[in-house]
């Protein structure tokens, strides 16, 4: 029982109400996305203990913009993709709260639903059994990782195609992704596309990253964070950032003693609360603050 519920633990958030207005979803793919994964059961985002506020079944990624107050934007804009095992998407506490966070900083942030691992009502005992054995989740996320890389690719395309209405500068997109989303952030440098290589990215504790690690020309600077008692991936977030040192590349290793996995904007009274201080100073030191 004690490693079920260790298992649990990256997504079991408590459901969060959300106060802020509805924003618009954005197709990312108008005429349809290229790829499948088969058929799947229509799109949900619903409160469901014990995982809190989450979505599943994307099939249609999307992009959600929360645009920053004028009187303190300054022209930076983060793509947000949050995690989810890849089965689901932590939606308020890896997603939109983030987004709300990012705000208060003056940032403009784009919550992004790629594609994930067509689920079934039964979603969270097979999102487990994986969990459980890697080598199997591995396996089922072959297909999926293509499609959820073009879907990180493209939007960081988009953005920057649509900076001017947007409010925001051309040279100033990043990308944030927690877990999954996480991975979804590495894959979309890795592609080492320049069009749709963001200008910096944060990875929080990301998962799966998989084989090779060739670190492209010009990739952009890298902060990553993740907890010492994260029980999932916390190896995964050095070898990103050894990898980008070994490039000579910029790129910036914050550990936290305690905080599990999958602690996201939600407050839990462990050290990995100050994570958005860390990202505070980061975005401060390379200038992303600055209007």
């Amino acid at each position: 029982m004690h490693s079920l519920v260790r298992i649990l633990a990256p997504f079991a958030l408590a459901a969060v109400s959300t106060t802020a207005q509805a924003q618009e979803a954005i197709r990312l793919w108008p005429n349809g996305a290229p790829g499948s994964m088969g058929t799947m059961e229509a799109e949900t985002t619903v409160d469901k203990a014990p995982y809190g506020r989450i979505t599943r079944n994307v099939a249609d990624p999307t992009l959600t913009v929360f645009a920053a107050d004028p009187k303190i934007a300054n022209g930076t804009a983060v793509i947000v993709a949050p995690g989810g095992g890849f089965h689901i998407l932590s939606i308020e506490n890896e997603g939109e709260g983030v987004a709300r966070w990012l705000n208060s900083l003056g940032i403009t942030a784009i919550v992004l639903r790629y594609r994930l691992l067509p689920t079934g009502d039964d979603f969270g005992a097979v999102m487990i059994r994986r969990l459980m054995n890697f080598k199997s989740l591995e396996a089922a996320i072959v297909p999926l990782r293509p499609l959820a890389t073009a879907d990180g690719e493209e939007a960081v395309r988009y953005v920057r195609a649509h900076a001017a209405k947007l409010g925001v500068k051309p040279g100033r997109i990043g990308m944030m992704g927690f877990s999954a989303g996480g991975a979804v952030t590495m894959w979309a440098v890795l592609g080492g596309k320049p069009a749709s290589r963001p200008d910096f990215i944060v990875a929080m504790y990301p998962g799966l990253v998989g084989d090779p690690l060739t670190v492209p020309a010009k990739a952009p600077p890298l902060l990553a964070m993740v907890a010492e008692d994260d029980p999932l991936v916390r190896g995964e977030a050095g070898r990103v950032v050894d990898a980008w040192k070994a490039a000579g590349d910029d790129a910036t290793l914050v550990t936290f003693a305690k905080g599990g996995h999958g602690f996201g904007i939600k407050k839990s009274g462990k050290p990995s609360d100050a994570w958005p201080e860390q990202a505070q100073a980061w975005f401060q030191a390379k200038g992303l603050l600055n209007k």
